[in-house]
């Protein structure tokens, strides 16, 4: 990584300004300006002036390359990881953003060179053959390179191992680091090519038209919530920063103003808040869950998807879809042990209070879990923006308003920003820890499952988005539903003993705190109702679910703490309530 902060006069700089953020725009500039001073050697021809350019233009260029993980046209516009923290840039300068995507990196450089961008935005690792070419920005992430093969094939353990089809994108961070391991292994082959992305290649090795490829960690973790056969043999490279680029024809007032901002974005919690958004929740992966979310998908989700979305609303219906999944496996008899039952997993209260009669019920459960998801985000300050107070409320459907609460002081209380989801997730799991939850207003929760739950709810929605849009067929639509009449005489206790999420001023509040089964675990949970069917209150129970277990860690390196000299602290002026 490259340490941009090793300069005692920068630093010193850097003090000076914040003791005068009062002058706002014209002293940032004398400073941006400053500072390049100090970041150039004296005896260096004159360069252009990259920042003076971007000002005066009030434009700012940006190269960038279409994938996943920077830019693409969304439903709702641009999206993408490094798209948004251009648009943060190009904001922070008081300038129009102009996006310049292409389709290969070896397209990208050319045009900084020839002064046609302003900087490059394409999650650009930082080698040394490059470091020594163009000049780079703070790095604001770390990726590994992994050698990825299809589920079944033999794995490869090192390189000697390699010996079918292996093709990498050409000009890529990956061809450079197979060079630089081919003097060592005389033998090592591999094809290069223009004509296709990461993604592409991922999907030739599942197509079965390559044997290898390589990818990095952070673009590997989003696909295999598409594609579960993708399997790693090992890693090419240790963790890499990514970084911006700009032209080493430029002077550094450019390179100063990317410190500048990458620095003040680490410092106020908007980095760490990005990073999680779009890597957050794929850091963990379970390959059994993953499959069999996706045959789900197109077996039993057809039965239930016109009722989604009739009863989706505001929300996009394949939320709501991924919320009942982790809540029920798409199983409108699923029960926990607290007593939660049907498709979205209402407590009885909550579904008396919905004119729910029928847990059991597809349509009545969709509709009430629907309602209660959106009165629970009206209940979520207003001035938490999108999409943190999803998360809050998808949270609070499964620990409560009064537990999310309790996280949100003792976020703000260590220092965090109880509005921020990045904050507040890492407290939650402190709620089952006696030092923390004894000096909180409603004790005790499984708060580490809340998180779990969310992260799940990410996931599938996201998977739901590629199917849906991607490939619809696997998505039907016609499907007859059997509706079941509940009979909640008899378990009328049962559910009102599910207190530990319920607080005095959410007696309503849902809570499914052990997810159900995966269905390819259907022996285990046969046996298991066999065991407890002496104590089932109604025939319905032989569809109990009452077990989860916690994916693995996946192969990704995503973090945000990555500019040294920064604190993890979080300033904030609002109070959680």
């Amino acid at each position: 990584m490259i340490n941009i902060w090793m300069n005692s006069s920068l630093l010193v700089t850097i003090s000076s300004y914040k003791l005068f953020e009062g002058c706002r725009i014209s002293f940032r500039y004398y400073f941006l300006l400053s500072l390049s001073l100090l970041l150039s050697a004296c005896d260096e021809p004159k360069k252009q002036d990259s920042l003076q350019h971007v000002l005066d233009t009030g434009v700012l260029r940006v190269g960038t390359i279409y994938g996943l993980t920077t830019y693409y046209n969304g439903p709702n516009g641009p999206e993408g990881f490094e798209y948004e923290l251009a648009a943060g840039f190009a904001d922070y300068l008081g300038v129009k953003l102009e996006i310049f995507p292409y389709y290969t990196v070896n397209e990208l450089f050319p045009q900084l060179d020839n002064a046609h961008l302003d900087v490059i935005a394409a999650g650009i690792n930082v080698s040394s053959e490059r470091y020594a070419q163009f000049r780079f920005g703070p790095a604001y992430q770390n990726v590994s390179q992994k050698l990825v093969f299809k589920q079944g094939d033999v794995r490869p353990r090192e390189l000697s191992d390699l010996t079918g089809d292996f093709m990498v994108v050409a000009g890529s961070g990956h061809s450079e680091t197979l060079r630089n391991f081919k003097a060592q292994n005389p033998d090592l082959s591999w094809q290069e090519t223009n004509d296709k992305d990461s993604e592409e290649l991922l999907e030739a090795v599942l197509a079965d038209e390559l044997d290898y490829t390589v990818v990095d960690s952070n673009i590997l973790a989003l696909m295999r919530r598409r594609y579960p056969e993708l399997s790693i043999g090992f890693s090419l490279s240790q963790s890499q920063g990514i970084a911006w680029a700009t032209s080493q024809k430029s002077d550094d007032a450019l390179r100063a103003a990317l410190i500048e901002y990458f620095g003040q974005i680490h410092e106020n919690g908007t980095l760490a808040a990005l990073e999680d958004k779009h890597f957050g929740h794929v850091r963990q992966f379970n390959y059994v869950d993953t499959r069999d979310f996706i045959r789900s998908a197109a077996s039993k989700l057809p039965q239930y998807q016109t009722l989604f979305e009739r009863y989706s609303n505001d929300l996009d219906w394949r939320l709501l879809a991924a919320l009942s999944y982790q809540e029920s496996h798409w199983d409108p008899r699923a029960r926990s042990v607290t007593g939660v039952r049907g498709l979205m997993m209402l407590t009885l209260n909550t579904a008396k209070d919905l004119g729910v009669t029928s847990r059991l019920d597809p349509e009545q459960s969709i509709r009430g879990g629907s309602e209660y998801l959106a009165t629970l985000l009206t209940r979520i300050p207003d001035r938490i923006p999108s999409p943190d107070r999803l998360w809050f409320a998808l949270a609070s459907y499964n620990v409560g308003l009064g537990h999310l609460e309790d996280a949100r002081v003792l976020t703000e209380r260590q220092g965090g920003n109880p509005d921020m989801w990045v904050d507040v997730k890492k407290r939650l799991p402190q709620l089952r820890q006696k030092r923390y939850y004894k000096t909180t207003r409603y004790g005790y929760a499984r708060g580490h499952e809340a998180v779990i739950y969310v992260d799940n709810i990410r996931r599938y929605y996201d998977t739901l988005v590629w199917l849906n849009e991607q490939q619809p067929e696997l998505l039907p639509v016609e499907a007859e539903i059997e509706v079941e009449v509940e009979d909640t005489t008899a378990e009328q206790n049962i559910s009102d003993t599910k207190l530990d999420a319920q607080t005095p001023e959410d007696p309503q509040d849902n809570s499914s705190l052990t997810p159900p089964l995966s269905s390819n675990e259907d022996a285990d949970k046969q046996a298991d109702v066999e065991k407890r069917k002496d104590k089932e209150i109604t025939d319905e129970s032989q569809s109990e679910k009452t077990s989860s277990s916690i994916p693995p860690q996946a192969e990704i390196e995503t973090t945000a703490d990555v500019i040294p000299g920064l604190t993890d602290k979080v300033e904030t002026n609002n109070g959680p309530s």
